[in-house]
């Protein structure tokens, strides 16, 4: 019953959507997965502010996929793909190469995908080579300006998009999720306010051979000034976040 819920809830939802945005979405196997009883309560309670239905629906996650979760934090995304995806699909938790014992990250990417079949946790280094292949979506979520940082070694962003992009098969999606910073705001943002100016992501990721096709402003606060840190009790879990779609060309 909760699940038919769900669904229904959903599906009106969506349907007040964007066609664009949520082109892809299956409210049913969305709400089956965020009502699953084994979800840790702490994922649950986390609900209201992640909108993790209406994101899951704008990535387009369905059964069957391939679900790259890089930085995957606590695993709170990552446990909703292994849900979406089912039995016969994957779902990785890809924390880079030399970064595993930093915050435990290792640690808890590990824990989320334990006991489940179908996902699975990868130590493989930023900058490749790594095992996954024909990939329908990779997702990163309030990680993509730590590219811009010392916390992972100031990167080759383009090589690290580039490698996303041939991981990818045609057709396949990568979703970015992150804080904004202020337009032109250039990328100091990012290590010293842990945000991002939008304009810089896609910018990179279209350099990379990617087609910008949407963003969702689910997570948009318009009240958010761009200029506080997002750890900072004044704005922390309601900063305004953009999120946005790239798609590999299918050909």
């Amino acid at each position: 019953m909760r699940t038919t819920i769900l669904a229904a809830a959903l599906a009106g939802l969506l349907a007040a959507a964007s066609p664009l945005a949520f082109a892809e979405a299956a409210p049913e196997t969305i709400a089956a997965a965020l009502a699953d009883p084994t979800r840790p309560a702490e994922d649950v309670a986390r609900d209201a502010a992640r909108h993790p239905a209406e994101l899951l629906a704008f990535a387009g996650v369905e059964p069957g996929d391939t679900v790259v979760d890089f930085l995957p934090g606590g695993g709170y995304f990552t446990r909703l793909f292994s849900n979406v995806v089912g039995a016969g699909g994957k779902v990785y938790a890809w924390v880079p190469k030399g970064f595993e014992d930093k915050f435990n990250m290792g640690e808890e990417a590990a824990a989320a995908v334990a006991g489940r079949a179908n996902a699975e946790r990868l130590i493989e280094p930023l900058a490749g080579p790594v095992s996954f292949s024909d990939v329908d979506v990779v997702w990163t979520a309030q990680n993509y300006h730590d590219l811009h940082t010392p916390f992972l070694g100031n990167p080759d962003v383009a090589a690290f998009n580039k490698l996303i992009f041939d991981a990818l098969k045609p057709g396949g999606v990568f979703i970015v999720v992150d804080h904004v910073a202020a337009a032109g705001s250039g990328v100091a943002a990012a290590d010293a306010l842990h945000r991002i100016d939008p304009a810089i992501v896609k910018a990179e990721v279209e350099a990379a051979g990617f087609v910008f096709e949407g963003e969702s402003a689910v997570l948009a606060n318009p009240a958010d000034t761009h200029d506080i840190l997002v750890f900072d009790e004044k704005i922390r879990g309601k900063t305004d976040q953009f999120v946005y779609r790239f798609r590999k060309p299918a050909s």
